[in-house]
């Protein structure tokens, strides 16, 4: 998942960066309001960290300006402000959540998840398809038995991960390539498009033994299916059909 992290202060900002690129998120930082609205017409983000203190325009004013401009990307709002006036203009402003500085990091990894959960119309912190579950708060994932036996664990690596809990939050839908690149990497990390075909490639030897497969949609991207049993007359997954 790729985050925007809008926070003028460089140590806070730091701090944060370094704390959510530890878990898993692609993160790119910009100091300003006006900075935020230049790099939101030109690139997509799954969730937007928003300080209201910021110079100029401030955080309250730029995710009023976000929603205005269609944007719908859930906004957790960052402040030293804890009045309660504060909060419920935040909220009424297009602000998602809403947390007080100085905070614990788990308790802004758990809300985050929590806002990303909501965009993707996921309620659990759970992601199920067919015997796949990923548990995105422990960061594990495993093959359940048909008969509820115990749970065989998958290793992923953490941009396998990020591949594959992309394509849970968007199945039985196709995800979209380009924004699997986006969600892979930020702006001080490259990244080539073949590198997804690696990862894609890398999860359907996991998967398939299990009896998923990750289908390819020519020209847009990657879809999670269940492989057809045998001899049912339909073809695999990822294998067209006559």
């Amino acid at each position: 998942m790729r985050l925007l992290l809008v926070e003028d202060d460089v140590m806070v900002a730091s701090g944060i960066k370094l704390g959510l690129s530890g878990a898993g998120y692609a993160v790119d930082w910009v100091g300003s309001a006006e900075r935020a609205l230049e790099v939101t017409r030109a690139e997509t983000f799954d969730l937007a960290v928003i300080d209201i203190g910021l110079p100029g325009m401030d955080g309250l004013a730029l995710t009023q300006a976000l929603r205005k401009g269609g944007h719908a990307m859930p906004v957790l709002i960052l402040t030293a402000r804890d009045a309660l006036q504060d909060r419920v203009q935040g909220l009424d402003m297009g602000g998602d959540d809403y947390m007080v500085k100085p905070f614990e990091l788990p308790e802004l990894l758990a809300r985050l998840r929590a806002l990303l959960r909501r965009s993707q119309a996921a309620t659990s912190a759970t992601l199920s398809f067919g015997p796949l579950e990923l548990d995105t708060a422990l960061r594990q994932a495993c093959i359940r038995s048909a008969g509820g036996g115990i749970a065989q664990p998958i290793e992923l690596g953490p941009r396998e991960w990020t591949v594959m809990e992309y394509l849970m939050l968007q199945a039985p839908k196709p995800a979209n390539k380009d924004k699997l690149l986006q969600a892979l990497t930020g702006w001080d990390k490259e990244i080539t498009p073949n590198a997804v075909e690696v990862y894609i490639s890398r999860l359907r030897g996991k998967l398939e033994p299990h009896g998923l497969a990750l289908r390819s949609i020519r020209g847009f991207g990657y879809r999670l299916e269940l492989l057809s049993p045998p001899g049912d007359g339909a073809p695999e997954a990822g294998v067209p059909g006559p």
